[in-house]
């Protein structure tokens, strides 16, 4: 049963982040609040020792005093902030919160590239009615970054002492 909430419930919530900010331009506190309570009832029961566990919350308050910033001045959207807040709480003070956070600038980088491009061109008059193009095609419109934020935690996650915890489980058992 933990095995699966670990292998479930952080990919599902970055699949709906990305999809929700593609399709509303936001990502629900929910998604956040969620990843937030599983982790801190998974962690302890796999194992995970006093001191780690509350290094991965330092970790994610720390990114989300900086983020909160960003989105203070303008520079993000505030569900953006509070998913890489509660998706650092999964990924900790570790290299694995760097590459997560390298991941999340040049993927976004690259989608802002592409939305710049797809805006600019005669495809997003005809293909900006589609709801998963619509504000990938306004111009008025942000760049829903939970796409990159989402596709970085699926591509970092395996890597992540609980998922590698789960990994074990499922094989040793």
């Amino acid at each position: 049963m933990l095995e699966a909430l670990i292998f479930v419930v952080f990919p599902f919530c970055m699949v709906f982040a990305a999809v929700s900010d593609m399709l509303s331009m936001t990502i629900a506190n929910r998604v956040s609040l969620i990843l937030i309570a599983v982790f801190a009832v998974v962690a302890p029961l796999s194992g995970m020792d006093w001191a780690t566990f509350g290094w991965h919350f330092a970790a994610a308050a720390l990114v989300l005093c900086v983020t909160f910033g960003m989105f203070a001045v303008g520079g993000m959207g505030g569900g953006d902030a509070k998913l890489i807040a509660a998706t650092s709480l999964w990924m900790g003070f570790s290299i694995l919160l760097l590459q997560y956070l390298v991941y999340a600038a040049l993927i976004g980088g690259l989608l802002t590239y592409v939305i710049i491009i797809y805006r600019r061109s005669p495809l997003s008059t005809f293909t900006g009615h589609n709801m998963f193009l619509r504000h990938f095609a306004n111009s008025d419109a942000g760049v829903p970054y939970g796409v990159a934020l989402g596709i970085s935690g699926l591509l970092v996650y395996p890597s992540t002492p609980l998922m590698q915890w789960a990994f074990a489980q499922v094989v040793v058992g």
